[in-house]
């Protein structure tokens, strides 16, 4: 079985997913968070945004050292450009994998802050981690979204605002 064709129609897949979510969110509510503990919307949909472009990082590079590579989000400011850098992020992603061959998804890839060592799989299962990263935060939205009274759109199925529920 090949994984390549497996990861490209499931990126494809949660893409659309979430362009729908990131499509809704209002451009006063940026600043918004609904905890003191919470990221703001800004700083949730940026790093769900940028989450595709890591499938690239994963199979071009070894590891991603915190402590020598700080994160520094994009800077958005409205939905326009959310969904511009999410278009962007998106691509990387998909051209990665594309060019990939199925031997490039079996070395070791390590995310670390300095000793520290967060995890150290094979690249198809951090792969699949940039995924599941994008599935949580996309929920975490969607509790953000709900909280604020914006009808969510559905995932996997419909939702509860689905006007056929």
């Amino acid at each position: 079985m090949k994984l390549i064709p497996i990861l490209l129609k499931e990126l494809e897949q949660e893409a659309a997913i979430t362009r729908k979510m990131l499509a809704i969110v209002p451009n006063d509510k940026y600043d918004w968070r609904p905890h003191e503990k919470s990221m703001s919307i800004c700083q949730l949909t940026t790093h769900i945004a940028e989450l595709p472009s890591w499938v690239a990082m994963v199979l071009t590079t070894t590891e991603l050292d915190f402590a020598t590579i700080p994160y520094e989000p994009e800077i958005v400011e409205n939905t326009t450009d959310l969904l511009a850098l999410f278009e962007k992020s998106y691509a990387e992603g998909k051209a990665a994998l594309e060019k990939a061959t199925e031997e490039d998804l079996l070395p070791i890839w390590t995310l670390r802050n300095a000793e520290q060592i967060y995890s150290a799989t094979p690249r198809h299962e951090f792969v699949r981690t940039c995924y599941n990263q994008t599935t949580h935060h996309r929920a975490q939205l969607g509790v953000f979204l709900r909280l604020l009274n914006i009808p969510i759109p559905g995932s996997y199925g419909p939702s509860a605002d689905d006007p056929k529920m």
